[in-house]
């Protein structure tokens, strides 16, 4: 078997990228985030609760995967 690595999602093309939460709407379960760049953008944080503002997170999809420390 060969290795499988790739530096984008497979599916979409994607890159997971590092986001700031600027805040948090618990009801839904999303967050305003933030890039490195200042891009915002609406992420789903349902698969990382709890955060809080300020925490770093790693975003594929508008989906939060991991936070980052």
């Amino acid at each position: 078997m060969s290795d499988c690595s790739h530096d984008v999602c497979i599916t979409c093309g994607d890159h997971a990228v590092p986001m700031r939460i600027v805040r948090i709407d618990e009801v839904r379960s999303l967050a305003l985030c933030e890039d490195d760049e200042g891009e915002r953008s609406s992420v789903e944080i349902a698969l990382v609760e709890p955060v809080q503002d300020g925490d770093r997170l790693l975003v594929h999809a508008g989906t939060a995967l991991q936070v980052l420390s």
